[in-house]
C-alpha cells in the first residue's frame, strides 16, 4: 500500500535559512533586497508592503514578496495587515487527504500541497499526503485508505494538466473532492488549473510590447496540454498584434535543456533569425542561454529571453530569466478555500477554474535592438 505522511514544516531548516539570509542580507534590509529574493521590481515590493491601494497583484506574487520579506527579517512594525486575501475558512474538520500521482520527482505537487497545508492550518485540519502513481489496484485502495482514517475531503492531483479518468471509489465518496491540475470529462467535482492559453499570449505580448516582431518559440512536447495551450497563447498575441504566424519560428522541444540548446541553434540558423524567442519552461531556457552565449550574443542585449514556470534556477541565470508563475500554490489554496462551498449532489456538474499565470519580469527581456536602430 502506498504510504501516507501528513505534511509537515520542518522547522530547524526554516530557521537555518532565515538566520543564512539575514546573515546575507547584514542588519539592515531594504526593499531592494526584498525585490531581489521575490524575484520582482521594487515598485511591487513597496505596493505590497505599503498596501497601497488601487493596485491589483496576483496573490501569489503578494505572497512571494511577504515570505521574502519575512524570511530576511525586514522591520516592519506588523505583518498582520499583509494577508493576502479574505480567505474562506474552510468547514470541514479534522484531516484532508490530498493524493497525487507524483510526488518524489515533482517539486510542483510539493508547492501545492504547501499551499493547502497553509490554507488547511488556519481551521486547524491537517493535510495527509499519499502519492498513487496512477496504478489502477494501489489508487482506489490509497483512497479508501485514506477515507478509513476519518478525511473530510479529499483533493485528487495530477502532476500534468490533463483529462483523467477517477477510480469508481472516489464517486463513492460522502465527502467534498476537489480536483487540482486535471479535470473530468463529466464535470462532477470542482477543478482547477492554471490559464495557459493567457500564460502563453501574456508571455508574447511583453515581448511585443519591447518591440519584438521576429519571436521565435521552443514548444514542450506537443500531446501535451500544456504545450498545445501556450501554444495557442503564443498565436493570439501574435494576431493581436499584427504580426504573421511563421511556422519556422516554432520549433518542437521536450522540456528539457538539452532540447533547449538544439531548438535555439535552429532558430540561429534561420536566414532571419529571431530577436527574441519564448522558452516555453525554464529549463529549455537554460540549455537556450547556453547555445547563444556560444554564439557570442548577449542576453539581452542582442536577444531578448523569456521562460515560464518560475523554477528556482531562473533567479540564479545570468541574467535573472523573466519568466511565468506556475499557479499551483494558488491552486492548493483554492482547493481548500471551496471545501465548504461543494454541494455532494450527484449528477451536478462543476465549472474548470482557471488561475493566471502571473509574468515576473526580471532582465532577460529588453527593447529589440533592431526597432531602436531604425528609430535612429
Amino acid at each position: 500500500m502506498s504510504d501516507t505522511v501528513e505534511a509537515k514544516p520542518t522547522e530547524n531548516s526554516r530557521t537555518a535559512r532565515v538566520a543564512s539570509r539575514r546573515k546575507r542580507v547584514g542588519k539592515r534590509v531594504t526593499m531592494t533586497d526584498i525585490a531581489r529574493v521575490a524575484g520582482c521590481s521594487q515598485a511591487t515590493v513597496s505596493f505590497v508592503l505599503n498596501k497601497t491601494p488601487g493596485i491589483k497583484l496576483a496573490a501569489e506574487t503578494r505572497e512571494r514578496v511577504i515570505e521574502a520579506a519575512r524570511s530576511l527579517g525586514y522591520a516592519a512594525p506588523s505583518f498582520a495587515h499583509l494577508d493576502t486575501g479574505d480567505a474562506l475558512t474552510p468547514a470541514v474538520d479534522g484531516k484532508i487527504g490530498f493524493v497525487v500521482d507524483q510526488l518524489a520527482t515533482s517539486p510542483e505537487a510539493v508547492v501545492a500541497i504547501e499551499g493547502a497545508r497553509q490554507a488547511s492550518w488556519r481551521a486547524g485540519n491537517i493535510i495527509l499526503v499519499a502519492q498513487t502513481l496512477n496504478d489502477p489496484d494501489m489508487e482506489p485502495r490509497t483512497i479508501r485508505a485514506l477515507h478509513e482514517q476519518g478525511i473530510s475531503a479529499l483533493i485528487y492531483m495530477a502532476i500534468f494538466t490533463r483529462e483523467v479518468t477517477l477510480p469508481a471509489v472516489v464517486y463513492e465518496l460522502d465527502i467534498p473532492v476537489i480536483l487540482l491540475n486535471c479535470y473530468t470529462a463529466d464535470h462532477a467535482f470542482p477543478a482547477v488549473v492554471p490559464s495557459e492559453i493567457a500564460g502563453g499570449q501574456h508571455s508574447t505580448r511583453h515581448l511585443i510590447q519591447h518591440g519584438h516582431r521576429r519571436i521565435g518559440t521552443i514548444t514542450g512536447e506537443p500531446w501535451m496540454e500544456a504545450a498545445k495551450d501556450r501554444l495557442k497563447g503564443y498565436r493570439r498575441a501574435l494576431a493581436t498584434g499584427d504580426i504573421p504566424f511563421d511556422a519556422e519560428l516554432v520549433i518542437e522541444g521536450d522540456w528539457s535543456a538539452s532540447a533547449g540548446y538544439a531548438a535555439t541553434k535552429e532558430l540561429l540558423a534561420l536566414k532571419d533569425r529571431p530577436t527574441a524567442i519564448f522558452c516555453q519552461n525554464d529549463r529549455t531556457a537554460i540549455g537556450c542561454y547556453e547555445a547563444l552565449k556560444e554564439a557570442g550574443m548577449r542576453i539581452p542585449e542582442d536577444i531578448s529571453v523569456i521562460g515560464y514556470d518560475d523554477e528556482e534556477i531562473s533567479r540564479h541565470l545570468h541574467p535573472q530569466l523573466t519568466t511565468s508563475v506556475l499557479p499551483h500554490r494558488a491552486m492548493g489554496r483554492w482547493a481548500i478555500e471551496q471545501l465548504d462551498t461543494v454541494t455532494l449532489s450527484p449528477g451536478m456538474r462543476h465549472p474548470i477554474t482557471k488561475l493566471e499565470c502571473p509574468l515576473v519580469e526580471r532582465l532577460s527581456v529588453a527593447a529589440c535592438a533592431q526597432e531602436i536602430s531604425l528609430l535612429t
